[in-house]
């Protein structure tokens, strides 16, 4: 697994790419599972804080209960418009949950604005990224990146 900045270091374009998709928009979708191995899918707000990509829930909320079971996690872009202006980003890992105060704290100092209550904030570890975009209008250019390895493209038409 790999934080956002070994990310960054070892695919920077790609990195920015879609970095540039999840901070285009305040609300993305993302996958966890259910106590029974069901999928569950919920909006959701993402920040870059430090070396971490990170999201927060409302305590107790669904989505925070599937992950604090299991940290399997799935996280799309949000997707925009039908031109797919910018590409289609998708993020996948294993979240854990920051329980230290002194990481709660650092995390709430770069919160643009005070937590309104309990919450639970999960730093998202990366086992990969894939950014899908449309090139001349009917074909696809696929990159993606696991950690450890070169950024491969795929197109299709």
């Amino acid at each position: 697994m790999a934080t956002w900045q070994d990310f960054e270091h070892e695919a920077d374009d790609l990195a920015a790419a879609v970095r540039a998709r999840f901070e285009s928009h305040k609300h993305h979708v993302l996958a966890t599972l259910r106590k029974g191995g069901a999928p569950r899918v919920s909006g959701t707000e993402v920040q870059f804080i430090g070396a971490d990509l990170m999201i927060g829930s409302m305590y107790g909320a669904m989505k925070a209960l599937d992950l604090q079971r299991d940290g399997r996690f799935a996280l799309h872009s949000n997707p925009s418009d039908v031109t797919m202006a910018g590409g289609d980003a998708k993020v996948s890992g294993t979240a854990v949950e920051l329980t230290d105060p002194a990481d709660l704290a650092a995390y709430e100092a770069e919160l643009p604005a005070a937590v309104p209550g309990p919450y639970h904030a999960f730093r998202l570890d990366l086992t990969e990224v894939a950014l899908t975009e449309v090139e001349g209008g009917d074909h696809l250019l696929i990159r993606s990146w696991r950690p450890g390895q070169e950024v491969k493209a795929v197109r299709r038409t």
